[in-house]
């Protein structure tokens, strides 16, 4: 499939790496050259580019894109703008981006298919994942810290979260523990439920194949993988 995506911020990147990656054919474009340039390696074309002039967009074949994320950090009026734009270009579906339900209002009858609050949607997506049995996923909070689950290091197992000394030593906060906790059937068979302890207590003692839920800054976390 192809996309073009229009604003290479945290989340325009995000959004065409992540395309990429997955084997899409990627265009994406930003006014700031050097934005365009940390993307140039991993998209089909980077570039450089003021979205709202309608000249411009047109060299880029609207029509011929799956769809178009409007994904720029600018000013609302700037979205807005590239919305309309791309729709009377032909665009076949507009996914824009907006912090505001009165702009997605806006943004939606301007022929956005669909609009998406991407601060909104993570917090919801944190609350969410905290509390679900399904495997954890790394979540990218800010530009240094992240959420995410790994197995307890050898050197936490047996060990309280305050005998651990986490966040002192590893700059790591313990936010949850997710674990398998062995039941015996009816038939005398071993079974094993999951079970999840979210804002556990200092005296929690950390168990071997424990998932530890942590939030840290990047590099400390995969300071405390190695261990």
């Amino acid at each position: 499939m192809q996309f073009l995506v229009i604003g290479i911020g945290r989340f325009g990147k995000a959004v065409a790496e992540t395309l990429a990656e997955a084997g899409h054919d990627v265009v994406a474009v930003d006014e700031n050259e050097e934005a365009v340039m940390e993307v140039e390696a991993v998209v089909s074309q980077a570039l450089v580019m003021d979205a709202t002039n309608e000249r411009a967009l047109r060299t880029l074949g609207i029509k011929d894109f799956d769809a178009v994320i409007v994904a720029t950090s600018q000013d609302i009026e700037s979205s807005l703008l590239i919305t309309m734009l791309v729709k009377e270009l032909g665009a076949k579906k507009i996914i824009a981006k907006t912090s505001a339900p009165l702009q997605a209002k806006v943004l939606k009858r301007l022929g956005a298919d669909l609009v998406i609050y991407p601060e909104r949607d993570m917090g919801q997506r944190v609350a969410q994942i905290l509390t679900s049995p399904r495997i954890f996923e790394f979540i990218e909070l800010s530009p240094e810290y992240s959420l995410v689950e790994i197995v307890a290091p050898e050197a936490f197992v047996g060990k309280t979260i305050k005998e651990t000394d986490a966040r002192a030593k590893y700059g790591v906060n313990i936010i949850g523990i997710r674990r398998r906790v062995p039941e015996m059937s009816e038939e005398g068979k071993v079974t094993y439920r999951e079970e999840t302890i979210i804002t556990p207590s200092a005296e929690e003692e950390i168990a071997s194949g424990d998932l530890l839920i942590v939030i840290a800054k990047d590099e400390d976390i995969e300071a405390l993988k190695k261990l």
